[in-house]
């Protein structure tokens, strides 16, 4: 299995951060794949897989330079860099731009493990990554990134909580349940293939990103920044975005409210709530309120947090409207360089900088 050697000074330094670079990549992923793991990622594709295989036929490098960095088991090291905490995907993509042709080469033969296809013996290999990436951000992520941000941000904050109620084993035996797992004596499996053990260094910075799409890898450059990303809760990203509030509820109780209720079929924080709606704090504390006082929903408290969840009176409520299970807007990958190992599952957690 792959094993990364974490210090305890390391993992209590380590934080949660967004990328836009990160989510960018696995929407290529995604289209990459043609396939969505729900029906919010299979709208999302509907809406932009023809423009995206458009953009491919424009350019006869794209389709070639895209399979072979994304690869078997293994994401060419420059085309998919580890991005710094705070940094615009302009600011990463920079860092794709900035590549040597020879390092993209190089790297793409790794990916491959083999010959390059004639299509990419060529100097341009960087600059062609670049515009590819640049236009899915531009198409296809930036047009939703508010509430894409708002999502990630709210699966930040449940992280965080889950961290202060149950220590940082039991955040990371969720990222991705069945892959990542705590061991023990500083030893996290960061995936289930033998690759030989990564010791990171003590002051090295440490980075759990969380993504939109159902999939994750983990990356690093030199031995000073690593990165886990990971997809972030399901119930966020399966249900959050655009799940219709059936209209008779908002009538009822009001849109605002209802929306509230929909998303409480699992218990969520008032802070979740305003990151995932958009809604400022205080009018989420008056809304959760009134259904309170209505017997729709409840408190409990999970350590220090107070999570709000549907009453039976609230799911009778919701089931009395037609309110089912909904999809959202949509919105999957793996990077790592192969080593000692067998090939990578495509969903699963995978090394990438050697």
């Amino acid at each position: 299995m792959g094993l990364w050697q974490i210090g305890t000074d390391t993992l209590a330094r380590s934080r949660f951060a967004l990328s836009p670079f990160a989510e960018t990549f696995a929407s290529l992923q995604l289209l990459h794949a043609g396939t969505g793991a729900h029906p919010g990622e299979n709208a999302w594709l509907r809406a932009h897989l023809p423009g995206y295989h458009a953009r491919l036929a424009a350019d006869p490098v794209a389709a070639p330079l895209v399979r072979a960095a994304i690869g078997t088991s293994w994401i060419a090291d420059f085309f998919c860099p580890t991005s710094c905490v705070g940094e615009s995907f302009e600011e990463t993509v920079a860092r794709v731009r900035a590549a040597g042709t020879g390092e993209a080469r190089a790297d793409l033969r790794v990916s491959l493990r083999g010959p390059l296809p004639a299509a990419l013996e060529r100097d341009d290999l960087p600059e062609r990554a670049t515009a590819l990436l640049t236009y899915v951000w531009e198409e296809t992520v930036r047009p939703y990134w508010e509430r894409r941000r708002r999502i990630l941000e709210a699966d930040m904050v449940a992280r965080t909580a889950r961290v202060n109620q149950g220590g940082w084993a039991a955040a990371l035996d969720s990222l991705k349940p069945g892959t990542t797992r705590w061991l023990g004596e500083s030893r996290f499996q960061v995936n289930p293939n033998a690759y030989p053990p990564r010791e990171i260094a003590a002051g090295a910075e440490l980075l759990f990103m969380p993504v939109t799409p159902r999939t994750g890898w983990v990356s690093w450059e030199g031995r000073e920044r690593y990165a886990v990303v990971y997809p972030c809760l399901g119930v966020l990203a399966d249900d959050h975005g655009r799940r219709p509030v059936p209209s008779g509820l908002g009538a009822l109780i009001g849109t605002a409210r209802a929306g509230l209720l929909v998303l409480l079929g699992t218990p969520m924080s008032t802070t979740q709530l305003v990151a995932v709606t958009g809604q400022g704090l205080g009018s989420v504390g008056r809304h959760l309120r009134v259904l309170r006082d209505a017997g729709l929903v409840e408190r409990r408290r999970a350590g220090r947090s107070v999570l709000y969840v549907r009453t039976a009176a609230g799911e009778v409520l919701m089931e009395a409207s037609g309110a089912g299970t909904g999809g959202r807007e949509p919105d999957r990958a793996s990077t790592g360089r192969p080593g000692d190992s067998a090939q990578q599952s495509r969903n699963s957690l995978v090394r990438r900088h050697g």
